[in-house]
């Protein structure tokens, strides 16, 4: 009798009554709890269709190798074999886990080194930073006249971190005494303008019909290229370049020296401005930080001031005609009204009817009015005094890229993808428009300080003579991009238009004018 499962001779059979097949009693239990049928023909099968059967003792035969002395000796012999395998393959696998084991842990105090030289660096970049960002000490005197300031407003320079129920920063708004000299000077300057003759040096339109390239300047990093805005102090012949290598460069126009490269910000510099009674510059960044730069006497500059009141770039620096005050406007939707001598901020000023941020900002030549170009191709006109949206100006495609006034406080040029459009404040109406490219938009517009010239920037270099609203205005000098970038960025005119400065997508400053001309200023 043979087990159907096992093959062998069953220590307890038991027959099936459905199929009388037989099984070893303890296999076909565990079977049947298992699968419930049965394991050769796959029918039903329980507990009590199985039938015991009464056999005698079996004894069981022992194997042929068993059955002689020389047949065990093979017996041993073989399993000694495998238990000799057996004990090298484990001694193998043990030696190949410890080589694991033993790299592990390598790598692991590898790791922690590395991270602890990591913290450290870290540790020691964060106590660089700081010492960096601390402000330079002011003189005395400069001292004592920011704090005279910052009581006056209500506030020291150092509560200006306080939050409002909002979260937002406290700010000591702009005093009645700091209106009153706002609007003293715009009456001044009002005054003066009424009497303004254009100067007798100014260039006029024949020479700068006969304008050309003078000189090419190589002032920031090749693998940053990219100059994005400039400015010229129009009295000590210096002019200001921000780049795209995160610099800002003072260079002298009359010896074709670099002064001092201002180094600080971490992203671009995407404006720059001179402060046109002192030694100052004032630079904004991608990075959202504006900086105040002190000129020293060995010539260079050093940062005053870290201005972090913005939370996303910031696109334009305007300073006021007193030279006291300057703006500055962000793409987190908001422009701030700084006071220059403590960097303090005196105003963040947010419209809560727009969420689309300021891409640039431009006094009025009086000082009470701000004017302000928006990414929604909007142009804002402010009261600088109440901070109040007082008029808008509608009709661009694309965000505001530029925006100047005229000296003579009536014309206002914007430009965006679509070219450039002049304003009348007068009567806050458009009209006139300039479409120059087709493809490209337009970067830049600028009056020159006279009002007599206008120029802009695209894919070339263009300049209007100025008419009057029903005159017309007159390209009298087209100058091609000769960066082959097509993209230019910054036009500012020198003194007296006797030249005009370009910056555009590579490093260099093109100075365009008379060589004559371009000596004598």
């Amino acid at each position: 009798m043979i087990c159907s499962i096992s093959g062998e001779v069953p220590d307890e059979p038991v027959v099936s009554k459905s199929s009388g097949l037989l099984f070893d009693k303890r296999l076909i239990e565990r079977h049947i709890l298992d699968h419930g049928k049965c394991p050769v023909t796959g029918n039903s099968l329980t507990m009590d269709d199985l039938i015991p059967i009464k056999t005698g003792k079996i004894v069981k035969p022992r194997q042929v190798q068993a059955a002689s002395i020389p047949g065990m000796l093979g017996m041993f012999q073989n399993e000694w074999d495998a238990l000799v395998l057996s004990a090298f393959a484990s001694e193998q696998q043990l030696h190949t886990t410890r080589q694991e084991l033993s790299h592990c842990l390598y790598q692991h105090d590898s790791a922690c080194r590395v991270i602890a030289r990591l913290k450290k660096e870290l540790d020691e970049a964060r106590t660089m930073l700081a010492h960096l960002e601390r402000q330079a000490p002011m003189p005395a005197s400069m001292v004592m006249s920011a704090n005279a300031a910052a009581a006056i407003n209500g506030k020291r320079a150092a509560e200006g971190d306080e939050l409002d129920t909002d979260g937002k920063k406290i700010r000591p708004g702009i005093s009645a005494g700091i209106i009153a000299e706002l609007t003293d000077c715009n009456a001044a300057l009002s005054q003066q303008r009424k009497k303004r003759q254009i100067s007798s040096s100014l260039a006029p339109v024949d020479a700068v019909e006969r304008y050309t390239q003078l000189n090419s300047y190589p002032l920031h990093k090749t693998n940053k290229a990219g100059i994005l805005s400039i400015d010229v102090h129009q009295s000590k012949g210096i002019i200001a370049t921000g780049g795209v290598d995160t610099n800002a460069v003072v260079f002298n126009q009359t010896s074709g020296e670099i002064l001092s490269t201002l180094s600080g910000h971490s992203k671009r510099v995407t404006s720059v401005k001179f402060v046109a009674d002192g030694e100052l510059v004032v630079t904004g960044s991608a990075d959202k930080t504006v900086r105040v730069w002190q000129g020293s006497e060995d010539g260079n500059y050093d940062c005053r001031h870290v201005l972090k009141d913005h939370t996303a770039e910031v696109q334009a620096v305007t300073v006021h005609a007193t030279n006291s005050y300057f703006v500055t406007a962000s793409l987190d939707n908001t422009w701030c009204f700084y006071e220059l001598s403590s960097g303090l901020c005196l105003a963040q000023v947010a419209d809560l009817s727009a969420s689309e941020g300021y891409t640039s900002a431009a006094f009025h030549p009086d000082g009470l009015i701000l004017g302000t170009g928006t990414a929604g191709s909007l142009v804002k006109i402010w009261d600088v005094k109440s901070q109040a949206n007082v008029a808008r100006f509608d009709g661009h495609v694309g965000a505001v890229t530029a925006i100047s006034f005229s000296e003579n406080g009536y014309f206002l040029a914007t430009a965006a993808q679509d070219g450039v459009r002049l304003w009348d404040l007068r009567k806050l109406r458009n009209f006139r428009s300039f479409t120059p490219y087709e493809n490209t938009p337009t970067q830049s517009v600028e009056f020159d300080h006279s009002g007599s010239y206008l120029a802009l920037g695209g894919s070339d270099i263009r300049v209007y003579q100025v008419a009057n609203v029903k005159s017309e205005w007159n390209c009298i000098q087209t100058f091609p991009d000769l960066s082959g970038t097509g993209k230019i960025n910054s036009v500012k005119f020198g003194p007296d238009a006797k030249y005009i400065a370009v910056g555009s997508m590579d490093r260099n400053l093109r100075l365009f004018g008379l060589p004559e001309e371009a000596t004598e200023s």
